[in-house]
């Protein structure tokens, strides 16, 4: 009974959700955010960027024994959009930063060391000094970076919690590239290698002031039970710890994030509260109060809460297929363009006034501006007829989508806006200029290879 009440109330959260987007695509047409002079934008709502971090919290409040310290530390990759950062800063979480430049983005949105978590499989020297400097948690990925932790505290007085992260390698999900558990993945050292969890135990025995223990199994395409299952290798390997210590020094259990995301609908599934129900109840001994608990989510935090809206600047047919050609393909959605089949994207037809598109459904493509065939949002995909001025608009993208461009054919970033109550907008980025992208290809440098003074050996 209690999963039926869950469906229903994702589904009227995802329709009330979907009205907020029609509402804000009308509207953006209206004003002028959209049209022939500025053909694609990102949306976000921050109505649903609220809803989304209150129902995070909630969800582990009640799960986890009263009093227990938790920090939901957004990831900023997913998002590195600095007002973005900000928002959720207000709604009580922290930031997950896994290089200087998500650091410095996160440290402009004003997020506090203390609530900042630094992860990075290649942290250079001068990152790991200046998060010890700043007092930012920090887990070390390798032995070889601990050892360099270990000459910069000692050189160095830091409140910086450190720990170490693992790789529990219970296994992949069905996206390859995103798993993060697997026997060979790259992050954190591999508890079943031939004697690396010895090493691990050996690591803390050896150094008092590591006291968190980090992991992260999930991401898109994992499932949840594979999710907590590394959740609980973890747990027990910092009972392990614990245990030949004699003490409790490991006081923080790092679980990471990657609830995956439903790309299929407007529904929310799975949720927060689904997750924290089954580790309490695969791993009860986690939340009952004895540890400090870091999340680090990001995707779903965002992605249901942005759309990219395109004009479709010409409509086509080729070979009996109907072609609607936009402003929106790889520059925005490079893993759907080249991962189609890893990466759906859910395609809304509006008309030239920015209302949602009615009338027969018709087999089309929805293609992007750029000069390769497979530039495509979506193919062979029925709905309404996208014509000439009409705009289609890719659906759950908030997250891993405008905000990671990718400057083929030198196409613009596009300009993002939050959007509230009454079709009222913020502007989060503006738009890149052609100049902009002039001056960071080289521009101001234009003679440097012409005129150099080439030295001959």
């Amino acid at each position: 009974m209690g999963a039926q009440i869950e469906a229903e109330e994702a589904g009227d959260t995802g329709a009330r959700r979907a009205a907020r987007r029609d509402e804000a695509v009308r509207a953006a047409v209206e004003q002028g955010l959209l049209g022939p002079d500025s053909p694609i934008v990102g949306l976000l709502d921050v109505t649903g960027i609220r809803e989304s971090a209150a129902e995070l919290r909630a969800a582990f409040e009640a799960v986890v024994a009263p009093g227990t310290p938790v920090l939901h530390a957004f990831a900023v990759k997913a998002t590195p959009l600095v007002p973005v950062l900000r928002l959720l800063r207000e709604e009580g979480l922290g930031a997950e930063v896994a290089s200087p430049g998500e650091l410095a983005l996160a440290r402009a949105a004003g997020m506090p060391p203390e609530m900042t978590v630094l992860d990075s499989p290649a942290k250079t020297p001068d990152e790991l000094r200046e998060a010890l400097s700043l007092g930012i948690a920090v887990n070390a990925d390798n032995p070889q970076e601990l050892a360099r932790l270990d000459a910069l505290v000692r050189a160095q007085d830091s409140r910086s919690p450190l720990g170490i992260r693992v790789n529990p390698q219970v296994g992949g999900g069905s996206i390859e590239a995103l798993s993060t558990a697997t026997a060979t993945s790259k992050f954190g050292v591999a508890l079943r290698d031939e004697g690396a969890r010895e090493w691990v135990v050996q690591a803390y025995l050896d150094r008092p002031w590591l006291t968190r223990l980090h992991a992260h199994t999930g991401s898109q395409g994992i499932p949840l039970a594979l999710m907590a299952r590394g959740v609980a290798e973890t747990y027990a390997l910092a009972e392990e710890i614990n245990r030949r210590t004699g003490r409790r020094q490991v006081d923080t259990l790092d679980i990471g994030g990657g609830l995956p995301v439903n790309f299929a609908s407007d529904a929310t599934s799975p949720t927060y509260a689904r997750y924290a129900r089954l580790l309490a109840e695969e791993v009860p001994g986690l939340l009952d109060g004895r540890y400090g608990l870091v999340t680090e989510f990001g995707r779903s935090l965002l992605a249901k809460h942005g759309t990219v809206v395109a004009r479709v600047e010409y409509a086509k047919a080729s070979g009996g297929r109907a072609v609607a050609v936009t402003h929106a393909g790889v520059q925005v959605a490079a893993r759907t363009v080249y991962a189609p089949g890893s990466w759906p994207l859910r395609i809304a037809a509006y008309d030239a006034k920015g209302r949602p598109k009615e009338g027969p459904t018709v087999v089309q493509d929805v293609a992007g501006p750029a000069c390769f065939a497979g530039d495509l949002l979506a193919e062979g995909r029925s709905m309404p007829l996208l014509e000439q001025g009409d705009y289609a608009a890719a659906l759950d993208t908030g997250a891993y989508y405008f905000a990671h461009h990718y400057g083929y054919n030198s196409l613009v970033r596009p300009g993002v806006y939050g959007f509230g109550p009454g079709g009222r907008f913020a502007v989060v980025r503006r738009a890149q200029t052609v100049g902009e992208v002039v001056a960071e290809s080289g521009g101001a440098q234009v003679d440097a290879l012409t005129q150099a003074r080439w030295e001959v050996p």
